[in-house]
């Protein structure tokens, strides 16, 4: 591995255009953006083309002149027909060096394929699968902490003959965005006001915290008159609830379902003075910004890879239970049947974690 006079690490493979794929969740692609950013800054003579769903694209807000977002449906590069058109489109504008397959998995499978068969230099992440199934058995769980996910994808790039070197400090740096970038959404924060984030919603109910707790510490919040708290989710139920919610109460401000977009969305939690998160995307996106950030977590566990950037584990309320993790995501109904991984916390405790990241003291 060399290094160049501007500090740079030198390209001993000669690679020139490399292309990587991940099309899962929001913050399985948000995962990935301090590696990719930083190993675009560590190789600036590489062009790097991320292919990815379309409706992911707007993460990658600030990013490196030499990395390119090109979009394809994760469904179409399943099939083998589906694969073969994203591989001659990305031919037919790229001399592609070699790909790295940061998904590995029924969507990118015919991609990997295709293009080891075009003699493209094709490495695969490393889901630690069986580490993961370990951790989450029922009984005699290894309870080990894996490699991190952003870890093992530095470990695709460093078998691409690319080592990294941490060049990533967040989305605006060490600072925050500028107003202007979130003005769709609310004026720039008054002096003196308290901006809290709150994203209360997950995919699986393993992963959610009560909703009817999570008022509670949204009243014990507002109990401080200058304290302005905005809600994040999707569509349907939870665009209802976070409505339901503002509507009811003052300074509170509902994004739910409003597709402002991520430049915005990104934008404002950067302006947050904390985030309220499940383990969730929300929680990455979060993480990204340097927002300071508290996690609740129920059936999932950090140890098992997903824990965001810089993340510390004191910044986590979680019940120490022996059934803990009973799944990596979160996708399998609680066998218990009462959720108490998430019933047992108190809004108090939570509410009191959150109060000291904002003063700082946390």
């Amino acid at each position: 591995m060399a290094r160049s006079n501007s500090g740079t690490i030198g390209n001993d493979l000669g690679l020139r255009q490399v292309l990587i794929a991940r099309f899962s969740a929001i913050g399985d692609v948000a995962i990935t953006i301090p590696v990719v950013y930083s190993v675009c800054r560590c190789y600036p003579d590489v062009r790097f083309v991320f292919v990815t769903r379309e409706s992911m694209s707007g993460l990658f807000v600030n990013r490196p002149g030499n990395l390119t977002i090109e979009c394809a449906d994760r469904h179409d590069t399943g099939t083998l027909g589906g694969a073969r058109r994203l591989v001659a489109q990305i031919r037919g504008k790229y001399h592609i060096d070699a790909f790295i397959d940061l998904q590995n998995d029924p969507s990118t499978r015919y991609v990997a394929l295709l293009c080891s068969l075009h003699n493209i230099k094709t490495i695969k992440f490393n889901k630690a699968q069986d580490h993961k199934n370990a951790l989450t058995r029922r009984t005699n769980k290894l309870m080990l902490p894996l490699a991190s996910s952003r870890a093992r994808c530095r470990e695709a790039f460093f078998k691409a003959g690319l080592p990294i070197e941490d060049k990533f400090d967040g989305l605006y740096g060490h600072g925050v965005a500028d107003p202007r970038l979130y003005a769709n959404i609310t004026d720039a924060k008054p002096a003196g006001e308290t901006w809290v984030g709150i994203a209360p919603f997950a995919p699986y109910p393993e992963k959610e915290y009560p909703l009817d707790k999570m008022e509670e510490v949204i009243d014990m919040l507002l109990r401080d008159q200058s304290v302005k708290i905005f809600i994040f989710g999707g569509d349907g139920r939870e665009k209802d609830t976070a409505v339901s919610w503002a509507a009811s109460r003052e300074r509170v401000v509902s994004l739910a379902g409003d597709r402002y977009g991520f430049s915005s969305e990104l934008a404002l939690i950067s302006n947050l003075d904390a985030m309220l998160t499940m383990d969730s995307a929300n929680m990455h996106l979060a993480a990204l910004t340097g927002t300071p950030t508290i996690s609740v977590w129920g059936a999932t566990h950090h140890y098992s890879g997903f824990k965001a950037w810089r993340q510390s584990e004191d910044d986590m309320v979680q019940v120490p239970l022996s059934c803990r993790p009973c799944s990596a995501n979160g996708e399998k109904p609680c066998f218990r049947h009462d959720r108490m991984c998430l019933t047992a916390l108190r809004p108090e405790t939570i509410y009191n974690k959150l109060t000291e990241k904002i003063k700082g003291e946390g």
